[in-house]
């Protein structure tokens, strides 16, 4: 070879560095979400993340997980998830991500967006799923996608009485996720025979490979955003269909994938207000000031980004503090996920004060 030519094999390795170029259709699938995090957080000002803290939180968190027994088993232990293990609570976990964001009423001191159903009242993400449950008891196909395509009989007036309120403000961005039922559906229409199951089934066991297929093809699943110049994954939504479908599924069948270890948390509202109050993470006065005042925050700012890229990472640490202490811990991002999802909601119920949650409106999270 001369000085002038090129060296190809050195062009392929840095073309691989660099993620351009022919993608290896062996490669195990990666959905770069942790690698943008890990970016996120070496770049952030605004956001930081506690060693100290991040430690203590490991022991305490690993601490009651065990005296609680918390497993994959959580999920179909709430008595608003299904219970079966079939294509239909497939589809309902579906619907479920599709539409799960964003539930907080512009004024902090409103009543938020309540569904009744089964004799209680349910607000956040539980308004959500009540809502599909009330609809399905009422006989109304909520989780088909091929009720969503059907225009002339899943009208919006048919979907604005699904999502009803029983109690405070109408349901935040209702226009948003009508559309995001539609889009779906044309989706699987023109992609997947109309099929959730031929989704996941082209997947072939890999949680990766599903997020990257959801974020491929839906374009109501691509959660990225812009930071310091460079394009950064989130996936929140998509990897949260994943983690759903393991759980409900504890690992088997429609819920086996070999590499659910690569699913992250996922970066919304309730996550890093819980890391904030244990003490894992810190804001700069202004953002700090900007949270507590209840100031929305626009999406796409880089508060927003700092914050879910931060809380990612953060889990991860938080994961890796666990497993170092106790190698043998079968433990990932998605059950610390749900767990502190789960603590956060307990300490409002029972009227502990906590730093409030940021606020930024998107059909993202």
């Amino acid at each position: 070879m001369s000085d002038d030519e090129a060296d190809e094999e050195l062009l392929a390795l840095l073309r691989a560095s660099l993620g351009i170029g022919p993608k290896n259709a062996q490669a195990p699938a990666d959905t770069k979400v942790l690698r943008d995090a890990e970016y996120i957080y070496d770049n952030a000002i605004d956001v930081f993340i506690s060693s100290t803290g991040t430690k203590s939180a490991a022991s305490t968190i690993w601490a009651l997980m065990q005296e609680k027994e918390y497993s994959p088993k959580i999920w179909c232990a709430h008595e608003l998830h299904p219970k079966e293990k079939n294509e239909a609570t497939l589809k309902f976990i579906f619907t479920i991500d599709l539409l799960n964001f964003s539930f907080w009423p512009e004024n902090p001191c409103e009543e938020p967006f309540t569904v009744d159903c089964r004799g209680k009242s349910w607000t956040g993400y539980w308004s959500l799923v009540a809502a599909l449950q009330r609809a399905l008891d009422e006989d109304l196909p909520i989780t088909d996608p091929h009720f969503w395509h059907d225009e002339n009989e899943c009208t919006d007036e048919v979907l604005e009485h699904v999502f009803r309120p029983s109690a405070g403000t109408p349901m935040p961005l209702l226009t948003e996720r009508i559309s995001c039922l539609r889009r779906a559906a044309q989706v699987l229409y023109d992609r997947f025979d109309c099929s959730v199951l031929n989704c996941v089934k082209e997947a072939k066991a890999s949680g990766a490979a599903l997020v990257n297929l959801l974020v491929e093809n839906f374009e109501i699943f691509r959660d990225e955003a812009i930071f310091d110049r460079a394009k950064v994954r989130f996936y929140k939504r998509a990897q949260i269909f994943v983690a759903d479908l393991w759980a409900c599924f504890e690992g088997q069948g429609l819920g086996n994938f070999d590499d659910i270890d690569k699913i992250t948390m996922f970066a919304d509202y309730r996550i890093p207000q819980m890391l904030c109050n244990l003490g894992c993470l810190q804001y700069s006065p202004p953002l700090d000031s900007q949270v507590r005042l209840f100031k929305q925050i626009e999406p796409g700012h880089s508060w927003e980004i700092q914050l879910r890229g931060c809380s990612i990472w953060c889990v991860e640490l938080i994961r890796r503090q666990i497993l170092r202490i106790n190698p043998n811990a079968q433990v990932n991002a998605i059950l610390i996920d749900f767990f502190l999802y789960d603590t956060i909601k307990e300490k409002e119920e029972q009227g502990h004060d906590t730093i409030p949650h940021h606020r930024t409106r998107s059909i993202w999270y």
